[in-house]
């Protein structure tokens, strides 16, 4: 840790004391002080570790979806060794709570298609999958075009927190970082979430911070009392004053100390550190997601009656506000209630549907900004059905959670572009299938776990994921580097597990 490092994270913000008295000046030459951040502390920042913008890299998303969630079949289609669409049996799809009615592969005689497989989002859904119809709800269908995926079938033990699923320190190895905060989670623990970290990758100095609702963002930085009594502008150029002159004194003053310019560098980098703060957040509405009117209100991603009603969405908006405008590197979004086999169908239904409108917000929100994000969604294990339909109005004639199961299992991500669809790899649409669905299942509907190392290894399934996210990047050949040991194996092998082509060229 060095001493710019402390100043970036504001532990010497307290030197400044030294040379407080110096703002009784500032009122006897008022041209010293200047509207918004001016060109000779602009250039300060940098020497002094102050991020504005983080990394540059992709925002990455996890929704950890807690207690064994259903992805494979009946919300994401999952097929065998020739992709998606390679169709598993009819017992499998039950298995996965599809019924024979409802079947992926039974084409419309009118068409010849399918009136169950959903593309709109480049991934094939099921075409009533919960967590469609919550995407569709938030995701405008003009920016549907903009999104891509891949599912990942990979086994997971059931209802624990234990399986070391989440990748966020990975992704962060691989770069991601943001102005204000490396991670972010809703839920204290070191992953962020409900699910482990590899203990391999753990970093006790990144462990991300908790975050679950508007006044948890808001709490992030203190502007102090002068952003109350003042304008935003006039209160950053009272502190530009305060900058200016306290170096002017600081230039004539010897400390007497063997460090002296050392000690010099901290006054006046903690007086910059306070006028960025004050200069960048001031404005409550920088930070608040419920100031944001893209996000809440008439013509925001929420009602204001929904946002006020329901906590998850209110998670999902801090989370996504601090991520993708650059304050965080990575957040994880925890979302209770999962293991649903309770002798019914709706209220996983329900769930799914709720999980997949926060999903929706954060590709939403990323359209809106303009900015590109990688949005992961895993759970720790699976259920299974035995084929008895739920016919009620929120059942949808589906089959009943029975109970868990892990081999049913499986994770996937959407990648949004904002400069077009993600393409995946591939010279042809063969190809392209199986970059799409990395691994397959057996024709009963089970992970199949010899097709990919991530299949059966949930520390595997971590890599895969970071693996991807450099390939957004164009920087998978990093990866040996940012994940030393690896169990990926080698660069055709690496290469058999990446879907898409890059979206950026470095940094956004």
């Amino acid at each position: 840790m060095t001493r710019r490092d402390f100043i970036a994270q504001g532990f010497c913000a307290g030197a400044g004391v030294l040379a407080g008295a110096s703002v009784l000046s500032l009122f006897a030459n008022p041209r010293k002080a200047m509207a918004a951040l001016s060109p000779d502390l602009e250039a300060l920042k940098a020497g002094c570790g102050i991020a504005t913008q983080g990394a540059g890299k992709i925002p990455f998303i996890v929704f950890d979806l807690a207690g064994g969630a259903n992805i494979a079949g009946s919300n994401v289609l999952v097929g065998g060794r020739g992709g998606q669409l390679d169709f598993l049996s009819t017992q499998g799809y039950s298995r996965q709570g599809l019924p024979g009615d409802m079947l992926p592969s039974i084409a419309n005689p009118d068409t010849g298609l399918s009136d169950f497989i959903n593309t709109e989002l480049g991934l094939a859904f099921h075409a009533d999958s919960a967590f469609l119809r919550g995407i569709q709800d938030k995701l405008n269908v003009t920016n549907r075009a903009n999104v891509n995926g891949a599912v990942i079938p990979a086994r997971s033990e059931n209802d624990t927190g234990n399986n070391p699923h989440n990748p966020m320190y990975g992704i962060n190895r691989a770069g991601a970082d943001g102005s204000l905060l490396t991670l972010i989670g809703s839920r204290n623990t070191d992953s962020g979430g409900n699910s482990m970290a590899p203990a391999t990758l753990i970093d006790p100095s990144k462990r991300p911070t908790k975050v679950d609702r508007p006044s948890d963002v808001t709490g992030l930085v203190d502007t102090g009392d002068l952003v109350g009594l003042l304008s935003q502008e006039d209160s950053v150029a009272v502190m530009e004053s305060i900058q200016r002159i306290s170096d002017m004194k600081l230039n004539r003053v010897n400390t007497q100390i063997t460090t002296d310019e050392v000690v010099k560098d901290l006054v006046r980098c903690g007086y910059v550190k306070s006028a960025d703060i004050t200069d960048r957040f001031g404005d409550p509405s920088t930070l608040n997601p419920e100031l944001d009117p893209m996000i809440v209100g008439e013509g925001g991603i929420f009602s204001a009656e929904e946002f006020a009603s329901d906590r998850e969405f209110q998670k999902t908006a801090s989370v996504m506000k601090l991520v993708m405008n650059g304050f965080a590197g990575a957040g994880t979004i925890t979302m209770g209630g999962y293991d649903y086999h309770v002798g019914n169908r709706a209220t996983g239904e329900v769930r799914d549907l709720r999980a997949g409108r926060c999903m929706g917000a954060c590709l939403e929100y990323a359209a809106r900004l303009g900015v590109p994000l990688m949005m992961y969604v895993m759970s720790d294990g699976s259920v299974f059905s035995n084929g008895m339909i739920d016919d009620s109005v929120d059942g949808r004639g589906k089959g009943v959670w029975t109970g868990d199961n892990s081999s049913t299992a499986g994770s996937f991500f959407l990648v949004y572009n904002p400069n077009g669809t993600p393409q995946l790899l591939g010279a042809n649409e063969t190809e392209q299938a199986m970059h799409q669905q990395i691994g397959y299942m057996r024709r009963d509907g089970s992970v199949e776990t010899a097709s990919t190392p991530a299949a059966n290894n949930v520390n595997l399934l971590v890599e895969t994921v970071v693996l991807n996210y450099l390939a957004l990047h164009g920087e998978q050949g990093r990866m040996n580097e940012v994940m030393p040991n690896n169990g990926l194996g080698n660069a055709a092998l690496m290469d058999s597990l990446t879907a898409f082509a890059p979206i950026v060229n470095g940094t956004i």
